[in-house]
């Protein structure tokens, strides 16, 4: 255990116990030592950075985004949606159960432009399934109890129980994304949160967690169609913010962070699923379907 587990951010120290106020000494010593260390880095701003990994060459050749290959312009009919939708929603109820008795955790996670239509497609994705199976967490800013744990924190205690469902409405990827756009966290903090959300999510995955990531892509267009139709629908209006106005001129900056999120966090264990949301009726089958065979592999 210790020869593996000593590493330089995390060593053992061994206390020779025979006697001890020898024993009680050496630790208050240890501890002394380690703090007056860390307050001296804090009070000089030097902050306990991860070695400078090599440049990623591969990442700077690459000649066209990510979010560029994606083919927008798939759709689907309305009477093909209302079969395939109904297909997908019986297997996944189906598939419930299968979880529920094999007790595997299914994590989803949501993730895309403003008005891609994430809330409609959570929607149809639950509406077949037993309430006391599943939970939708919509993620928000962090509230002051949040902010005083490491931010990962706020997630690792809504991870489900085994046998039950968490679709997460936004999640830790807003490190990478919001965070690093707004300048909400230093460049060291989401520089360094890609390891930290790979090896997060490798974790859950060696645990025998179901663990399913979706970017819905929309064009620039098609959301400047949503928002205009959100502000012209009085019951819609709700959904379109000032806040959404100013991100949407952020587009190329928010596209960068985008690109290099889907790139160094879509893994073998835990990959990215660009769903094509220019069309809705189209977005919500790809998830759907996606989400029965991810589970169907596994059982």
């Amino acid at each position: 255990m210790l020869a593996e587990t000593d590493t330089p951010f995390a060593p053992w120290k061994i206390v020779e116990a025979h006697d001890r106020r020898f024993a009680a000494v050496k630790i208050f010593q240890s501890v002394i030592e380690i703090l007056e260390r860390k307050i001296k880095q804090v009070q000089s701003n030097q902050r306990v950075t991860r070695t400078k990994e090599k440049e990623d060459s591969q990442l700077n050749r690459l000649d066209t985004s990510i979010l560029d290959k994606a083919k927008l312009s798939l759709s689907l009919s309305r009477e093909k949606y209302e079969q395939s939708l109904k297909k997908y929603q019986d297997r996944l109820r189906d598939l419930e159960h299968q979880v529920y008795t094999k007790r595997l955790p299914v994590i989803i996670v949501y993730a895309g432009w403003d008005a891609a239509g994430k809330g409609g497609n959570i929607k149809r994705l639950v509406s077949g399934l037993d309430p006391r199976g599943y939970e939708v967490i919509p993620v928000a800013a962090p509230n002051d109890v949040e902010k005083a744990h490491h931010y990962l924190w706020r997630f690792w205690i809504r991870i489900p129980k085994a046998g039950h469902f968490a679709i997460f409405d936004r999640s830790w990827y807003e490190r990478v994304m919001v965070e690093r756009v707004e300048g909400f966290c230093s460049e060291g903090d989401w520089k360094r949160a890609y390891n930290e959300i790979n090896e997060m999510e490798k974790q859950l995955v060696n645990f025998g967690t179901i663990l399913i990531k979706f970017w819905q892509h929309i064009d620039q267009e098609e959301q400047l169609r949503r928002f205009k139709e959100r502000e012209s629908l009085s019951y819609k209006s709700w959904k379109i913010t000032d806040e959404d106005w100013r991100n949407r001129k952020k587009w190329d900056v928010y596209k960068v962070a985008i690109d290099e999120m889907l790139y160094r966090t879509s893994t073998n264990y835990a990959p990215w699923t660009i769903v094509e949301s220019n069309c809705k009726l189209y977005a919500r089958i790809k998830t759907l379907s996606t989400v029965v065979k991810s589970i169907e592999d596994r059982l």
